[in-house]
């Protein structure tokens, strides 16, 4: 299935573009990925909204803003990436953004629920260049690694050090850090220098330790 853009779609493009949004790829994914398909029912009125909605189990379908800006930050590296880590599947939405613009995702969700739904939407939607995992987002995925860009969907209390362990030499982090006022960190690795850059003030979800069933 080749996702098409939809009246809808444009619309929140065209949104996130005047939000400042520039990397045209993630605007056209955007525009083209059923933002409806991630959401409960009782809330699909309000998927093209440019709003962080609940999606159960304590947890949210990020800002579509969010959600175009981490992208478009892990698409900006020297060197293109094409092995991604997401921590977080959540509703899968992201997953699905990334699986349209990578070669190879691979998605930790420490709820079991969750992702098995995530899987399913996935799925349907045609997009299998993703292997999932139900494990501890704070351990990533070690035995895939190293990754070119890891991008982390819930907030840390402090930088990972498993999750830094697993980047490739040219690597690329973006993760929201911080209790209350969070960051959003973009970490990168450079000739064996590693570099932190504070983009913006965010609001999500903590990363907890640990999985549920």
């Amino acid at each position: 299935m080749i996702l098409k853009p939809t009246r809808k779609g444009l619309q929140l493009a065209q949104v996130l573009e005047k939000e400042g949004i520039s990397n045209r790829r993630v605007l056209d994914t955007i525009a083209s990925t059923p933002r409806e398909h991630f959401i409960p029912d009782a809330l699909k009125h309000k998927a093209y909204e440019n709003t962080a909605l609940p999606i159960g189990q304590g947890q949210t379908i990020s800002q579509p803003y969010i959600v175009a800006r981490m992208t478009e930050l892990l698409l900006a590296q020297d060197v293109a990436p094409m092995h991604i880590l997401e921590i977080g599947t959540g509703s899968g939405y992201q997953t699905a953004i990334l699986t349209q613009l990578f070669k190879q995702v691979f998605s930790v969700e420490r709820i079991k629920t969750l992702q098995f739904q995530a899987k399913r939407r996935l799925n349907q939607l045609d997009l299998h260049n993703v292997k999932m995992k139900h494990g501890d987002g704070w351990q990533g995925w070690a035995s895939k690694a190293p990754y070119d860009a890891i991008i982390v969907t819930a907030a840390a209390k402090e930088v990972p050090q498993a999750l830094i362990a697993q980047l490739s030499e040219h690597g690329r982090m973006v993760i929201p850090v911080g209790e209350g006022s969070q960051q959003l960190l973009c970490i990168d690795n450079k000739k064996e220098q590693r570099s932190q850059t504070s983009v913006e003030t965010v609001k999500f979800v903590p990363l907890i330790a640990g999985e549920l069933a």
